[in-house]
């Protein structure tokens, strides 16, 4: 979602022919509802929904500049339109209807859908965003250093970080490691995707369960 338009759509085209599957953050209309609930304070609920919607929207809007990708609302379509080589992009709110895998608030984001996404396909898990990981405190302010490797239970005692505050949960409740690379740059997301990186090569972090 941080990533939409334009660096989105660049970073997708880098990945045509890669057998993978795209959840798509809500970007700037997610948090726009996000503003407007600090302001006036909508229910949990319709936030949630909301900002789901705003997935939906983006990946819809993603879906219409490429050719080799294709909607899927279920699992089963996923693997459908995977066996054809085309690219899933995934419409996550029927499914998040239907199963209800955590509970409404702001702590959960594209992040941990995606993470849930990935453990129904036990899928690897890599959250492209606008920075180049995790960092010690926000990447703004000075000293902040970006970790390049963190056990995901250190990750639960994070106030804030580049991730959603339930990520670290879901990936020790799911078993999942994950990636965390700037998509930017596309080809720092194929260099983990192909096991060609390593530290030295490019800035990205590693969340590993133990």
């Amino acid at each position: 979602g941080s990533l939409f338009p334009r660096k989105a759509i660049e970073l997708a085209n880098a990945l045509e022919g890669e057998n993978c599957l795209f959840v798509i953050g809500g970007g700037e209309f997610a948090n726009l509802i996000r503003k407007y609930d600090n302001e006036i304070e909508f229910s949990e609920d319709v936030t949630h929904e909301t900002a789901i919607d705003a997935m939906d929207i983006l990946a819809k809007l993603l879906n219409d500049k490429l050719a080799f990708t294709e909607i899927s609302y279920t699992i089963e379509e996923a693997i459908s339109i995977s066996d054809l080589n085309k690219i899933p992009i995934m419409i996550c709110s029927d499914i998040l209807k239907e199963n209800e895998p955590f509970a409404h608030s702001w702590d959960v984001t594209s992040d941990s859908i995606a993470a849930y996404i990935a453990s129904l396909l036990d899928a690897k898990l890599l959250i492209a965003t606008n920075v180049n990981g995790i960092y010690t405190k926000d990447p703004s302010l000075s000293g902040a250093e970006l970790i390049n490797e963190i056990d995901v239970n250190k990750l639960l005692t994070f106030d804030e970080s580049s991730i959603d505050l339930m990520l670290p949960t879901l990936l020790i409740e799911y078993g999942l490691d994950c990636y965390v690379v700037n998509g930017e740059y596309p080809e720092r997301v194929l260099s983990i995707m192909n096991n060609e990186n390593n530290e030295d090569s490019f800035e990205y972090t590693f969340i590993h369960n133990e």
